[in-house]
């Protein structure tokens, strides 16, 4: 089951009939104070949100089934670490608006090693999304990746990673996924 929640000017997010039914969850531009009834969702295996409104992933925790998970505007999150509990995740996709890219504005995360942690990542997108020490390094020790993409690290930094890696500089296979 696939529930679209778009838009909604509520404060509060809605409870679903059945959280547990649900496979694909949308949360779209909404005005929700948080996310954390997101944790309910246990059988989710795709989660796309726009405006993340929490200072942390660890709402996401529980969803041991998600594989593919699409954050845009994620502007209060600093830390990954909760990530790496997300055992089934193959598809990672964490980026700001596209108003930030002219501006050059990014959002800082401490480390890029929780990311290394997921065993079974396969497709990787960091689009305005950054390490303090603006390198790629911490993702060589990712062990099924094939697919990355990134923008605001030096260039310099991504050619060498790919370089190391033989990572491929593709889009993440969002049908594969069911996402669109």
């Amino acid at each position: 089951m696939n529930l679209d929640l778009m838009r909604d000017k509520s404060k509060e997010m809605p409870e679903a009939a059945n959280p547990k039914a649900v496979e694909h969850l949308r949360v779209w531009h909404c005005s929700y104070r948080t996310l954390a009834s997101v944790a309910a969702f246990t059988r989710l295996r795709v989660l796309q949100i726009a405006t993340f409104p929490d200072g942390s992933f660890a709402l996401l925790r529980p969803l041991k089934r998600l594989k593919y998970l699409s954050v845009l505007h994620l502007p209060h999150v600093r830390d990954l670490a909760p990530l790496a509990a997300l055992e089934s995740l193959e598809a990672l996709e964490l980026s700001t608006l596209p108003s930030w890219d002219p501006s050059g504005k990014v959002t800082e995360v401490a480390s890029l090693k929780p990311l290394a942690r997921l065993p079974k990542l396969r497709h990787l997108e960091l689009f305005g999304v950054r390490s303090k020490d603006k390198s790629l390094r911490a993702l060589e020790a990712c062990p099924r990746l094939k697919t990355a993409r990134f923008s605001k690290y030096p260039k310099a930094e991504v050619a060498r990673f790919y370089a190391a890696t033989g990572v491929g500089d593709s889009y993440i296979p969002v049908d594969e996924y069911g996402a669109e």
